[in-house]
């Protein structure tokens, strides 16, 4: 059994607000165990800690490029209501799912297992493999920020013209330049900068060849990983203090990018784009699909990170009141940062004098480093805005990077006790390395390509079916209302019918849903002029079924090593271990909650 978690055995059952601690409906005091906290297992210092920290992992780089993009591909303002749809009834009830079970048994995304299904403990080594796999090419594209940051220190941006040794002919600058002509072979000096300078691109060929690596951007990684070993040796003593920067920093950035891009000649362009309704959209399968995903990539169940991180609440803390605060905010962040990404598209049709469209076919990290800052760079007090909007790039990275790795650490301490819980700076220490280690081919020349590769593959659909089985597990194995008296235990109230109905039934649906549309319409995987070969498309499917296979794995492993007949077996692989938590929820039956 592992560590204690957030109780003790001590005394009788109080319930906040009761006057008559141990009432039963008997009038009889019945003596059942209270949940204390207990100093065993680090706690939070404040909650806005644990709410900053939740937000922070959940509000990354793909709430600034995804959602408007998807946005305004999928309809505009009509995307709106199947994005509002698929939050209301399959990324929230995840989300508060997740927080609940981390808070109420107290450990990481491993061990936690033993407690709701242990024939599913195979989804807990499944999600550290796959956050290993973000953590090899997140942090590098967080190294882009922090190459651009450091180059925006400079009067005139390096991506303001076509004077630079790494451009070529065919860079073609356009601000305050009339009659300029824009061909398919054309290339803005922001796009140069970014291909043949930060990553230079052009030295490979493709997977088939990544080239060597880059040591500028092996030095801006390891500053990286650098800042974030010494946020979370700790735990979350530490981390709680970082995120008040890192979690807050990027609303103060968007709240003055805003204002710069809605005082852009053009700006009302992109606006309009971003939001006229195409309401013939909705008829669309596609539409739909991209709701449902952008929303759970944009929340984040799945990851272990909303397990680890409420693990280290209080045992009566609100998580039900969490899930909804720290969800509205995250798509309340997404649809403004549309605001700020598109006043500026506005602006570049404006002075490219061609279509909002014609700009915005840039997605993905191409928006983040090649489109703003090609905007930025022509913009007065160009240097200032730069510096600002890659320092917001850094922090909304590192925030996500915190809650990754945190999962990992506190799935492992918490599975392996007894080897780590003395020599948590150490571990950490280790897991960096690692990383850091897993990194470098993302740092060579093809680095891109493989970013890009690790990005479809290794999180994409593997996360989603962990995420469908770990509902599945919950829903129906370890079941619907013991899970629901496990909430009452903590919040004195049950979840209401739709949270059930939604675990149950509509949730696992909503995740089927997703896996097998991208199954069924998988698109051609390409970069820039580059198209993925054959092969390395069945690497990627490799690289996704490495983190997925130990589920079954684990399963056939525990049924084998389990004693006993086929049928004892599946008895005890399919029965929680009783905890203190458990034995709490179970006297909600004999004692009376006002």
């Amino acid at each position: 059994m592992p560590r204690q978690d957030s109780a003790v055995m001590a005394g009788t059952l109080t319930h906040q607000g009761s006057p008559n601690p141990g009432y039963s409906p008997n009038n009889n005091a019945v003596p059942v165990p209270a949940i204390t906290q207990t100093d065993s297992r680090d706690k939070w210092s404040k909650k806005m800690d644990f709410l900053l920290s939740v937000i922070g992992f959940a509000v990354d780089l793909g709430n600034v490029w995804r959602f408007p993009y998807v946005c305004y591909q999928n309809g505009g303002g009509a995307f709106l209501i199947p994005y509002i749809l698929m939050a209301i009834f399959g990324g929230v009830p995840l989300f508060y799912m997740e927080l609940a079970l981390g808070q109420f048994h107290r450990t990481g995304a491993i061990s936690i297992w033993k407690h709701i299904c242990p024939i599913f403990k195979g989804i807990g080594y499944a999600i550290c493999i796959i956050a290993l796999y973000v953590s090899f090419y997140y942090n590098t594209i967080i190294a882009w920020a922090l190459f651009y940051f450091y180059s925006s220190f400079s009067n005139i941006l390096p991506w303001t013209n076509c004077d630079n040794v790494w451009n070529t002919p065919d860079c073609t600058n356009y601000f305050g330049i009339d009659n300029v002509t824009w061909t398919n072979s054309s290339r803005s000096p922001a796009e140069e900068f970014y291909t043949r300078n930060v990553l230079e691109i052009h030295k490979s060929p493709g997977l088939e060849n990544v080239g060597g690596v880059r040591w500028q951007l092996v030095l801006c990684l390891f500053l990286i990983f650098t800042i974030v070993y010494f946020s979370l040796w700790k735990g979350v003593k530490t981390s709680g203090k970082v995120v008040w920067v890192t979690a807050t920093l990027p609303y103060i950035v968007l709240f003055i990018l805003l204002i710069r891009g809605a005082t852009l000649p053009g700006a009302w362009r992109g606006v309009v784009f971003y939001l006229k309704p195409q309401w013939g959209k909705l008829l669309e399968t596609s539409v739909w699909v991209d709701a449902a995903a952008q929303i759970f990539f944009s929340l984040g169940p799945g990851f272990g990170v909303l397990l680890a991180l409420s693990s280290y609440n209080p045992f009566t803390n609100n998580c039900y009141r969490d899930a909804i605060v720290t969800s509205l905010v995250n798509c309340l962040t997404s649809f403004v940062s549309g605001f700020v990404i598109f006043t500026v598209l506005g602006y570049m049709a404006e002075m490219r004098k061609v279509e909002v469209e014609d700009v915005a076919r840039d997605k993905g990290p191409s928006l983040l480093f090649i489109t703003y800052p090609e905007a930025i760079a022509n913009m007065m007090g160009s240097t200032f805005f730069a510096i600002i909007f890659f320092a917001m790039m850094i922090t909304l990275g590192l925030d996500s990077t915190f809650g990754g790795l945190e999962a990992i650490i506190t799935a492992v301490l918490d599975e392996y006790p007894d080897h780590f819980s003395n020599r948590r700076e150490l571990f950490v220490l280790g897991l960096v390395i690692f990383c850091f280690l897993g990194s470098l081919s993302t740092l060579t020349y093809g680095g891109a390509y493989v970013v890009k590769l690790l990005e479809e593959f290794g999180v994409g659909c593997s996360i989603i079916a962990v995420v469908f089985l770990e509902v599945i597990a919950v829903s129906w194995f370890y079941g619907i209302q013991r899970f629901s008296r496990d909430v009452e235990a903590m919040l004195g109230k049950a979840p209401g019918l739709f949270w059930k109905v939604c675990w149950v039934a509509i949730s696992p649906a909503f995740l089927a849903y997703i896996i097998v549309s991208s199954l069924l319409k998988a698109p051609p995987l390409t970069l820039f002029d580059y198209k993925y070969p054959d092969w390395t498309i069945i690497v990627g499917y490799l690289i996704g079924f490495s983190s997925f296979m130990w589920i079954p794995i684990y399963m056939v492993y525990k049924l084998v090593w389990t004693p006993g007949s086929l049928k004892q077996r599946l008895a005890v692989c399919l029965r929680p271990e009783r905890t203190i938590p458990d034995i709490h929820a179970d006297s909600l039956n004999m004692v009376s909650v006002p």
